[in-house]
């Protein structure tokens, strides 16, 4: 799994409701602040839960890879210097936690048959178009990761968390112009994958 930096700048406009909280509760809870880290553990669960859950299919799976997130989060909190915004930090840990779990997922499945109730459950690719696109991507993301390593985390920063050009290039410590071509590369190659 890919290592979360520090932290990340919240992309240009990207303001929610709740935003003031959740970036002070952060910052409390990196200071050491046990009860700020539950407040904020309990503010950030459903959203961490939708985004999983954008990203893996079944709900089972969705939930596993949120807890995982929020654990990390937990683990790595101290390493949230309050720079800038806690939730485009999070989307990178949401992010490598579907994609660990999709990861374990699949080695699971090679490694014991399948239940009666795997048998019997639908195959997201069949019923749902918008499902199979998660499984695609997540598998396009796991393929690109084993033959071009240094094009994963532009691609997840721009394309799932959103950040501007500058801040990927600031938070990669390359060039803007190395930072575009990787996240060219890295695009046809996912499409590329995607297509099969």
């Amino acid at each position: 799994m890919t290592d979360v930096p520090e932290e990340f700048a919240a992309p240009q406009g990207a303001s929610r409701p709740g935003s003031d909280r959740i970036d002070i509760l952060a910052r409390a809870a990196a200071a050491g602040d046990d009860a700020a880290l539950n407040d904020l553990l309990a503010a950030i669960q459903p959203e961490v839960l939708r985004r999983t859950g954008k990203m893996l299919p079944h709900r089972e799976d969705a939930e596993e890879a949120a807890q995982d997130a929020l654990l990390q989060v937990a683990r790595r909190i101290s390493s949230f210097e309050g720079r800038s915004s806690f939730r485009t930090w999070l989307y990178v840990v949401v992010s490598n936690a579907a994609r660990q779990t999709y990861r374990d997922l699949k080695r699971r499945a090679g490694e014991q048959p399948l239940t009666v109730e795997e048998q019997v459950r639908p195959d997201p690719r069949r019923t749902s178009v918008i499902a199979g696109s998660r499984i695609d991507l997540l598998e396009a993301l796991e393929s690109l990761e084993s033959s071009h390593p240094q094009l994963v985390l532009p691609f997840v920063y721009r394309d799932l968390a959103d950040l501007e050009y500058e801040e990927i290039a600031r938070r990669l410590d390359l060039p803007l112009g190395t930072v575009k071509s990787r996240l060219n590369q890295a695009r046809q190659e996912v499409r590329r994958r995607l297509v099969r």
